[in-house]
């Protein structure tokens, strides 16, 4: 029995060192584990109330869209980007608002809210909608190279169709007959058959004459 009670002394002392040599390191690793996990609860509940935050500002984006007051739509995207740009409203309000720059005939701050989209927004489709907005902003403007040049840019296979055709109005702007009767075939041969868009894309094909 002294024998048994000797042994459980001798892994009675060993647990103590052993406690003594690496308690500060299992501590640590419970609060690191903690923390982590505290963390990450905090940081999902930070997201969501982020997102609540941001939809009720792009909220009142939608509302100032409705007066077609150019400014005031413009200073609510800003208001909502400057707070939280990273948020997925964030493009979508400089889309609105870049809508009622170009409707009150300022391009100079659509292009400044359409180039925000492209550079900040995380989706595709919204990067793509504006790169064809800018593009056909600088047609307007005569700046051909620079709608090309955003022409030019990667994108989906669903947006070929609309850049093919966008292509072939700067290249007919330009006089380009040739380069822009390929734009256009490209353009019909990427739109659904089905599509109405189809004919407005020939009748500007056929616009270019036989030559």
């Amino acid at each position: 029995m002294s024998s048994l009670d000797l042994q459980e002394q001798e892994q009675v002392e060993a647990l103590k060192a052993w406690w003594k040599e690496n308690s500060k390191w299992v501590i640590g690793a419970v609060v690191v584990g903690l923390l982590g996990f505290a963390g990450t609860k905090y940081w999902k509940n930070h997201q969501a109330n982020q997102a609540a935050d941001a939809a009720k500002l792009y909220a009142e984006v939608e509302k100032q869209a409705a007066t077609n007051d150019a400014k005031r739509i413009g200073d609510a995207a800003d208001a909502l980007v400057s707070r939280y740009g990273s948020s997925a409203y964030a493009p979508r309000a400089q889309l609105l608002a870049s809508q009622a720059s170009l409707q009150a005939r300022d391009a100079a701050r659509a292009k400044v809210q359409l180039q925000w989209v492209i550079e900040h927004a995380s989706e595709t489709g919204l990067q793509d909608t504006a790169r064809l907005k800018l593009a056909s902003v600088l047609l307007d403007e005569k700046k051909y190279d620079e709608a090309l040049k955003q022409l030019d840019s990667a994108h989906p296979e669903s947006f070929t169709g609309l850049y093919a055709d966008l292509r072939g109005d700067v290249l007919s702007a330009q006089g380009k007959v040739v380069e822009a009767r390929a734009a256009y075939q490209q353009a019909l041969d990427k739109t659904d058959a089905k599509s109405t868009y189809r004919n407005l894309i020939q009748l500007k094909m056929d616009g270019l004459g036989s030559k």
